[in-house]
C-alpha cells in the first residue's frame, strides 16, 4: 500500500480501476489503514504465541514447558520474521500493485467491520501525539520544484533526454526574468522616424527581424513597433510613404523588469503579442524581449544564434578564452559548461564592475571564483575584451 506509486495510482482510478478507488480511499486515513493492518497483525502474532505455548505444552508437559519457553521464544520470533514479516513484506515491496490490488478488498471490507474497534484504538494513539504536540495528518504527494525536477532526471529511458531537456528547462523558467533573456538597450536596433525616409526604407528592405521598435529621434521616445510583413506588402503594391508607415506602427508593449518568464509567456498569450520592451521602475527602456528568445530556454536554440554566440569569445589556450565585455554569462555558462555567477549580473562586464566596484583599466587582474580574469580592453565605462581562464586546483587534476 506504502509502496506503490501514487502518481500511477491517480492515473488508474481516473480510469476507474476499482481496485485503486479503493486504495485511493484507504490511503486518504493513514492512521485507520495502518490500525487495521496493525491489528490483524498482532492477533496473528498473540494467536501464534499462544497456540505455540499450547503445543509445547501438549507434547512436553507443564514442567518441560516452562523449561523450554525462552527456546520456544526464540523459534517462534525467526519464524515470525522470516515468514510474516521479512519476506513477505519484501515481496510486496517488489510488486506492490500485485499485492496491494487484491488486497484491497479485503482491508477495505474488515476496516468496515472493524471500525469501531479501529476508531477507538486511533482516538487513544491519536490523543497521545496530540499531548506531545504532533496531529495525525494525511500524506501530502505534492511535489516541489526540486523534486520534480528528480524525478524527471530518474525516469530515465521513460522520457526521451531531449523532452527531459526541455521539462527542466520549463522548471527552470521561473526562476528566471525577462532581463535574463531580453536584448539590451545598447544593442536594439530599431528605425528613428525622424530620420532620412531613403535610409528608412533601406533599412526596413535589409532587416533580418521580423519586428522592429520605431522611435522619435532616440529609444526614449519610443512610439511603438512595426511588422516587416505589412512594410513589405506595401512596397510591393507602391504605396509605402512615411505618412502610412507611421500609420501601421501599433503602440508598443511594456514589460516590467523583474517579471518571471513563466508569466511572461503567459502575458504574450494573453495580449496576443510577440515581443515587448523590458522597462525600470521610471520607465526608462533597459531592453526588448521577443517570444522566440523565452521559447529558446525551453526547446534550445533554433536560429544562427549559436554561431553568432562563437563571435563574442574565442579559444587561447586550455581552459582560457578572451570574451568580449558584452557577453551574456548564462550563455557563456551553457556552451563552455562554466559556472560564473549569474545572480547579479548579466554580462561579463557586469560581473567584472560589480566584484570592483569601480571601473577597471587594461591590465587589471582578479579572481573570481575559480575563474581568473584579466581585462584587455576598456572604454569608458564598460569592459570590452577580457580573458578569462578556469583554473583547475590540483585535486581536480589528479582525478
Amino acid at each position: 500500500m506504502m509502496s506503490i506509486n501514487r502518481y500511477r495510482l491517480k492515473h488508474l482510478v481516473e480510469s476507474g480501476h476499482r481496485p485503486a478507488i479503493l486504495i485511493s480511499k484507504l490511503l486518504k486515513h493513514p492512521d485507520r489503514l495502518l490500525g487495521i493492518i496493525l491489528l490483524g497483525n498482532n492477533a496473528v502474532n498473540v494467536a501464534a504465541s499462544a497456540i505455540s505455548m499450547l503445543i509445547v505444552l501438549h507434547f512436553l508437559g507443564k514442567d518441560a514447558a516452562v523449561a523450554a519457553t525462552g527456546i520456544t521464544a526464540l523459534v517462534l520470533t525467526i519464524v515470525l520474521l522470516i515468514f510474516a514479516e521479512v519476506t513477505p513484506k519484501t515481496l510486496a515491496a517488489s510488486y506492490p500493485e500485485r499485492v496491494a490490488f487484491p488486497a484491497a478488498f479485503i482491508l477495505f471490507w474488515l476496516l468496515r467491520i472493524l471500525y469501531p474497534f479501529v476508531w477507538v484504538v486511533n482516538l487513544a494513539s491519536n490523543q497521545i501525539l496530540r499531548i506531545f504536540g504532533v496531529r495525525a495528518q494525511s500524506s501530502s504527494n505534492a511535489l516541489s520544484s526540486e523534486e520534480l525536477r528528480v524525478a524527471v532526471l530518474e525516469a530515465g529511458r521513460l522520457i526521451p533526454e531531449s523532452h527531459q531537456t526541455m521539462l527542466l528547462n520549463i522548471l527552470d523558467l521561473e526562476k528566471m526574468t525577462v532581463e535574463d533573456v531580453m536584448i539590451p538597450r545598447p544593442q536594439i536596433v530599431g528605425i528613428d522616424i525622424d530620420g532620412d525616409w531613403d535610409d528608412i526604407v533601406k533599412q526596413v528592405s535589409s532587416s533580418r527581424y521580423t519586428r522592429l521598435p520605431v522611435y522619435k529621434g532616440s529609444l526614449d521616445k519610443i512610439i511603438g513597433t512595426v511588422h516587416m510583413r505589412k512594410v513589405l506588402n506595401l512596397m510591393r503594391k507602391g504605396g509605402l510613404s512615411k505618412a502610412v508607415f507611421e500609420k501601421i506602427v501599433s503602440e508598443p508593449y511594456f514589460i516590467p523588469e523583474g517579471t518571471a518568464l513563466t508569466t511572461q509567456l503567459l502575458n504574450f498569450r494573453a495580449v496576443k503579442r510577440q515581443h515587448g520592451l523590458v522597462v525600470d521602475e521610471y520607465g526608462d527602456i533597459q531592453g526588448l524581449v521577443t517570444l522566440e528568445e523565452i521559447l529558446e530556454e525551453i526547446v534550445g536554440d533554433f536560429t544562427s544564434q549559436t554561431t553568432n554566440l562563437h563571435e563574442v569569445f574565442q579559444k587561447t589556450g586550455d581552459n582560457t578564452y578572451i570574451i568580449k565585455g558584452n557577453a551574456n554569462l548564462r550563455d557563456l555558462n551553457k556552451q563552455l559548461k562554466w559556472s560564473l555567477p549569474t545572480k547579479d549580473s548579466r554580462t561579463l562586464n557586469g560581473l567584472i564592475v560589480e566584484y570592483l566596484e569601480d571601473i577597471p583599466a587594461p591590465g587589471t587582474s582578479l579572481r573570481i571564483g575559480d575563474y581568473l580574469v584579466e581585462i584587455i580592453r576598456a572604454r569608458g565605462a564598460t569592459v570590452q575584451t577580457a580573458k578569462v581562464q578556469l583554473l583547475i586546483n590540483n585535486n581536480d587534476e589528479k582525478n
